[in-house]
């Protein structure tokens, strides 16, 4: 539904976009189809790091994660991001004073699963073990992140003023910056319990 647009809609306002706001899949549907599947790539992923290629990009645990402790942390971790997107929908939708529109949930929903599509897709480079390669991968996905934030308010949110759609994208850019690092905080406060327990 969303990935076929998706290149289209990183350059454009008018391309891809469109079509989102024309198919307006309710909460439900978009939650259910595209943000649970999507979120599981960077759980998955960051498992996989440890299991796999352990040290290679993320620190090696010694002794290595068991099953348990593994699960724990891929639920939790897949947890954090199925709240976040519901969380940053209701900020985003608030935030659409900053600029005199009001936003209904169902258009911020859109736009707080849509953004983060980039930041999902990039977890994917883990099968690489490479730091830098991921480091890469992480600057391009927020660039990414950022370009579908900024192309997005605008169809979304109905809005006809530039300098109001550029506003308002730095508000929620901001906010999805603020978000990523408390998932980030969380999954190395979820590590450093686990390891703590043994």
């Amino acid at each position: 539904m969303v990935l076929q647009n998706l290149p289209k809609m990183f350059y454009s306002c008018d391309e891809g976009w469109p079509d989102v706001v024309r198919m307006h899949p309710t909460v439900a549907k978009m939650f259910l189809t595209y943000v649970m599947p999507m979120s599981l790539i960077p759980a998955a992923m960051f498992v996989y790091s440890m299991f796999v290629t352990p040290g290679a990009v993320f620190p090696e645990t010694v002794p290595p994660f068991t099953g348990i402790e593994a699960a724990t942390l891929f639920l939790t971790f897949y947890a954090a991001q199925l709240l976040m997107v519901p969380l940053m929908a209701s900020i985003i939708q608030q935030m659409g004073d900053v600029v005199k529109a009001r936003p209904d949930y169902q258009s911020a929903f859109m736009l707080a699963a849509i953004a983060p599509t980039p930041l999902w897709l990039g977890a994917l480079v883990l099968f690489v073990p490479s730091v830098w390669l991921a480091g890469i991968a992480l600057a391009v996905a927020w660039v990414a992140s950022a370009a579908l934030i900024y192309h997005g308010v605008e169809p979304l949110f109905q809005l006809n003023d530039h300098s109001k759609s550029r506003l308002m994208g730095s508000f929620v850019l901001t906010a999805g910056v603020v978000a990523w690092f408390a998932l980030m905080v969380l999954l190395a406060l979820a590590l450093s319990m686990i390891i703590g327990l043994r």
